[in-house]
């Protein structure tokens, strides 16, 4: 089974989707996945991936590149930020061909339970109407820290169109088994974010955050079992999640977005797993 894989917008932080999709097409990706919910953070473009003249040149890149968009970030949730506020780029997301949405919870209370699953159940009513899939990840630094701690929202809010993403590193930060992993009902695995990391998981929240956000690592230059998780996974699509700061300015965005997909050939082919070669019209 062939795997197409989606250039994420951690990868080449800073671009607008209309740069990213050209550096996804000139490196060879099938797809990729714009943030075009802004979070508010340093060096996210300043221009507004919503405006109507963003959304004109994004849907025009995507035609003259024959790529195609895979997922949109940030859905979080918190108890500032209403979900309704997310809407217009469901509607844009949908509209440039997304089928999927991450989600992440951030609340600082250990025991709102309740309040994430409504904000969850919320954020997955909102989405239904556009087609989309909303993937609840478990970064290891936010509330939900865990597989487990994801899995028991994804089973309390029940939706149909709910599901769970998988970050490489994420799985290794959190010691998650892949007993676990398999016991995980197979129709919440949509795609996989992936990239490699040291086999010493950090021991603070702090040097955590530095390997998620600017130093993770090509996939076979670290530690993370890419068979095993392939072999307890189901055979979905591959977005590569990999910002690396010191590669980014070594290489620029582009070089560092094709040694990416070069590292995931060599894994993933060698696996027997192979992501299907760039053809224009991934589908």
């Amino acid at each position: 089974m062939n795997r197409p894989i989606s250039l994420a917008y951690l990868t080449v932080p800073g671009l607008t989707p209309v740069e990213q999709t050209q550096v996804a097409a000139e490196a060879g990706y099938d797809y990729v996945s714009f943030r075009l919910i802004n979070l508010g953070v340093p060096g996210e473009p300043a221009a507004d991936p919503l405006s109507p003249m963003m959304l004109r040149r994004a849907r025009a890149a995507l035609a003259e590149t024959g790529l195609k968009a895979h997922d949109i970030e940030l859905a979080r949730i918190l108890r500032e930020v209403d979900p309704q506020s997310f809407l217009p780029a469901f509607e844009a997301g949908a509209e440039l061909g997304a089928r999927h949405v991450i989600a992440s919870a951030w609340t600082s209370v250990r025991n709102d339970r309740d309040f994430v699953v409504e904000r969850f159940c919320e954020i997955c009513d909102l989405a239904a109407p556009f087609g989309l899939t909303i993937n609840l990840e478990f970064p290891a630094f936010s509330r939900l820290a865990s597989l487990e701690d994801a899995v028991e929202v994804l089973d309390l809010a029940n939706r149909a169109n709910a599901g769970l993403l998988i970050d490489t590193l994420y799985w290794h930060f959190s010691h998650a088994r892949l007993a676990d992993l398999r016991s995980v009902r197979r129709e919440w695995i949509n795609f996989l974010h992936i990239c490699d990391a040291p086999a010493e998981i950090p021991g603070t929240r702090e040097e955590m955050l530095h390997i998620a956000r600017e130093a993770r690592l090509y996939p076979g230059e670290g530690a993370i079992d890419f068979a095993a998780l392939a072999a307890a996974l189901p055979k979905v699509p591959l977005s590569i999640e990999l910002p690396n700061a010191r590669r980014s300015a070594e290489l620029g965005h582009l070089g560092h977005a094709r040694r990416c997909l070069e590292a995931a050939h060599r894994i993933f082919d060698r696996q027997g797993l192979a992501p299907s070669p760039r053809t224009g019209t991934a589908g």
